[in-house]
């Protein structure tokens, strides 16, 4: 069986990545993991995402601004990222990490939204799929994408709400994220989600550093670890795992060309 991942959301501008590049990389592809996409979450760190991509053959890159950047947010950051995307780096597969957070503190919810809109117009200006965050406001987000309409959608990432939810994304054309939540197994709501789901509609996902799987609590995640989520969401679906990988790597070559 060959087993060929790409994890499709990871943080590779943080700690412990820096500095350790090419040792992550090295340790990712023995586990099946060929590319992994590095994305961004504020303007300042668009240049260092940009650059591991241009350095490394197995790195993508994607910008955006996070909404829990939102207190930190300047309006010329949105003319940076658009600086960016009218030089078109071959790299450059996608806008994000962007979306909606009513999870923090002083969330400044219609600045985020205003953020959000922003950026979605420049994904459809640009023809770029979008990653998206969304913690406690998947109606609203998902409220936000049926008004302005992407050519080419994207992932709602690291999803953890319910069923109905994740298939109200799906019926406006957005991939759902597969992370490390599934592998806990009180989680017993999203893994019972995952289990139905379409797979098509699937993407895999570590979000490295953060999102740590069962029994790698307090201890950064990493790419590898991608494959085993792969390997929990085989034990929750009927398909075969061979089926199962092969289906998650042709999803992400559909969305974002990698």
């Amino acid at each position: 069986m060959t087993l060929r991942f790409v994890d499709t959301h990871c943080h590779f501008d943080f700690p412990p990545f820096v500095g350790d590049e090419t040792a992550s990389l090295t340790r990712a592809a023995a586990a099946g993991v060929e590319k992994i996409i590095a994305v961004g979450v504020s303007a300042a760190r668009f240049d260092t995402v940009m650059a591991l991509a241009e350095q490394h053959q197995a790195v993508y890159a994607a910008l955006g601004v996070h909404p829990m950047a939102i207190a930190e947010h300047q309006p010329e950051d949105l003319a940076m990222l658009e600086q960016h995307l009218q030089r078109r780096p071959d790299k450059l597969v996608a806008i994000g990490e962007i979306g909606l957070d009513l999870f923090i503190e002083n969330p400044q919810f219609e600045r985020q939204q205003a953020l959000l809109d922003a950026q979605l117009r420049l994904a459809r200006n640009y023809d770029l799929p979008v990653i998206l965050h969304s913690r406690r406001s998947h109606d609203k987000l998902a409220m936000q994408l049926r008004r302005i309409d992407l050519p080419r959608r994207g992932v709602v990432h690291g999803f953890a709400g319910s069923e109905q939810q994740a298939l109200a994304f799906i019926r406006a054309g957005y991939a759902i994220g597969v992370g490390g939540t599934i592998t806990y197994e009180r989680a017993s709501k999203t893994r019972q989600t995952f289990s139905r789901l379409p797979l098509a509609s699937l993407l895999l996902e570590t979000d490295s550093p953060d999102m740590p799987l069962q029994g790698f609590q307090g201890q950064p995640n990493r790419p590898e670890r991608v494959k085993d989520v792969w390997q929990t969401l085989c034990a929750l679906r009927p398909e075969s795992p061979q089926h199962i990988a092969d289906t998650l790597r042709e999803n992400t070559r559909l969305i974002f060309g990698v």
